[in-house]
């Protein structure tokens, strides 16, 4: 599974919240000690939503626990392979975790007509164990979407889009967050379905409210950042 790469590859070519498999460590030696243990573990970094350049990627590390989570740079040349969201759902938790809420609600979203005509594909904990094989998705977590967007979306589509995700996450006894990846960054599916004046976009430079995601004029800055 997984795009494979060499020292050719453009940094265009990642995406965030695609997942990448390192063949080495390019921490810095400042790291924290848990961040080193962790990819020396499981050697898988996502993708951050940050400015970056041909040579260094924005990553970020996670560790056993919540509270662990590291934002570092990845060397273009150490990249073994690229799992992005969409390719995830090839994949299969394990026959011991597959009870677990967010795994359920994933599988019946694989039948939903309406989430079909996207692409999409599970980022968060649920993409991390499929891609890696190492148990993070717990009784209590919420599964975490990715919807690509290249067009523009109706935000009454966005809502009926919304409602089908809802009742199955509902079926499922799981929570389901959904971004839309537009081509200026993402927008949460909920916000936009809400119809708002201003929705919320996360760039590589921040988040900024803009009036429309898919034609994006800053209308304020924020110093917030997030993938």
């Amino acid at each position: 599974m997984g795009r494979g790469v060499n020292a050719g590859v453009a940094f265009t070519m990642v995406r965030p919240h695609d997942l990448l498999k390192l063949n080495r460590s390019s921490l810095a030696s400042d790291a924290p000690a848990w961040a080193h243990t962790a990819l020396s573990r499981i050697p898988f970094a996502v993708v951050r939503r940050a400015v970056g350049a041909d040579d260094a990627i924005p990553i970020g590390i996670r560790g056993d626990v919540r509270t662990q989570r590291y934002a570092a740079y990845a060397n273009r040349q150490d990249i073994e392979a690229i799992v992005g969201p969409e390719q995830l759902l090839a994949a299969s938790p394990s026959a011991d975790r597959r009870s677990l809420g967010a795994f359920v609600a994933l599988a019946r979203l694989c039948a939903v007509r309406r989430l079909a005509r996207y692409e999409w594909g599970p980022t968060g904990s649920a993409g991390f164990e499929l891609a890696t094989r190492r148990p993070t998705v717990s009784a209590s977590s919420d599964l975490d979407l990715l919807v690509r967007a290249p067009d523009e979306m109706a935000p009454g589509e966005a809502a009926a889009l919304m409602a089908d995700i809802r009742a199955e996450g509902a079926m499922a006894g799981a929570r389901i967050d959904v971004q839309l990846e537009t081509p200026a960054g993402a927008i949460a599916l909920s916000e936009w379905a809400a119809a708002k004046p201003r929705t919320m976009l996360r760039t590589p430079n921040g988040p900024c409210l803009v009036d429309n995601p898919w034609s994006a004029q800053p209308l304020d800055l924020s110093p917030v950042g997030g993938a």
